[in-house]
């Protein structure tokens, strides 16, 4: 059985940083892409950024250029740098995995999640 446990949310003035953090427990950590997606209040679930089992990844035009999202295997972890942070990016974020890379890319049909960390960008 797979678990997701998302840490490293908080309160950050605007323009600054955070870190998150999905730790993964279960077997085959490697063969699951792992997203990360927000769900600011009052609005629909938004997807933020996916990186797939080879390192390859994908962002939402919202937070490209902003955002890192990465991984290590032998940690069982990913990772969201979150940069410049806005207002607008204050939400619940989650992270999910699956093993089909398309499934996390759109949102649909994923596997599993974590139950989501608050960040709170102030003005």
């Amino acid at each position: 059985q797979v678990q997701l446990v998302e840490s490293g949310g908080g309160l950050v003035q605007a323009g600054g940083s955070l870190r998150l953090s999905c730790t993964f427990s279960g077997p085959a950590f490697h063969q699951y892409a792992i997203g990360w997606f927000r769900r600011a209040p009052g609005k629909e679930r938004e997807f933020v950024a996916v990186i797939s089992q080879i390192n390859s990844y994908y962002y939402g035009d919202s937070v490209k250029g902003r955002f890192t999202v990465s991984r290590d295997d032998a940690e069982n972890a990913a990772y969201l740098q979150m940069a410049d942070l806005k207002p607008e990016d204050t939400g619940v974020y989650y992270c999910a995995a699956d093993q089909i890379y398309a499934k996390v890319k759109a949102g649909a049909g994923i596997k599993y999640w974590g139950l989501g960390i608050q960040v709170t960008v102030s003005s």
